[in-house]
């Protein structure tokens, strides 16, 4: 389970979000850190059960900074306020691979997600994405139209730069065509405080991301992982 303590460091960090409020509460992000790191490393250890793909990546390499990266933003606010981290087989954020990911963020904002989150780093990626749902249709529809996948994951997200006609190169009369015009390709779920710092925590996190495995199987064929 996640400590009310790191929710209590984030909320308290919303409101100070200075540098001379973090530096005089560092110990305090510093426990914060290590119990989601710790949790971390719980779920990884309940992922190889069902998809010892994952191995034993070094999580230190895959939770995110909390410094926000000023450079092109207009939010000059200098942390996140939340905790994040990717696990995934190559052990690194910037991977192609798809991947699980664990959010940390108070007032019913905490995540379990898989897929991927297309960067410059992974762009890549997204064509071969797209042809596999295209060429392998029946396969990706049963896995995002499975029963349970729709009753406890949902869909695949579409909040961010979502395209407006099918791309270059595939039909718009595809059965795919809804998800071709995705730029991102992954699934969240969110969770409530009371459940995350609860036992009930870790297996229902499990539960979630065992759902989501079939995805994150199909993603990484596609991107030739």
């Amino acid at each position: 389970m996640i400590a009310k303590t790191t929710l209590e460091f984030l909320s308290d960090l919303r409101r100070n979000n200075y540098k001379e409020w973090f530096h005089a509460n560092r110990p305090r992000y510093e426990a914060a850190r290590e119990d989601v790191l710790a949790n971390a490393g719980r779920l990884v250890e309940g992922i190889n059960r069902f998809d010892p793909s994952l191995g034993t990546p070094d999580l230190t390499r895959l939770i995110y900074r909390i410094n926000r990266n000023l450079r092109f933003s207009a939010d000059k606010r200098p942390y996140k306020t939340h905790f994040g981290v990717v696990m995934n087989a190559d052990g690194d954020r910037h991977s192609p691979l798809s991947g699980y990911y664990m959010h940390v963020e108070p007032d019913g904002m905490s995540v379990v997600s898989c897929g991927l989150y297309i960067t410059e780093e992974n762009a890549g990626s997204r064509n071969r994405i797209r042809q596999a749902i295209d060429e392998h249709w029946e396969e990706f529809s049963a896995i995002v139209h499975a029963p349970s996948f729709r009753e406890h994951v949902g869909d695949l997200c579409r909040e961010d730069r979502v395209l407006k006609r099918v791309p270059r190169g595939f039909s718009a009369d595809s059965p795919a065509a809804e998800y071709l015009k995705l730029n991102h390709f992954y699934v969240w779920k969110q969770l409530p405080d009371e459940l995350v710092t609860s036992d009930r925590y870790i297996p229902e996190a499990l539960r979630l991301y065992e759902l989501m495995k079939p995805l994150n199987d199909f993603l990484n064929r596609a991107v030739g992982r």
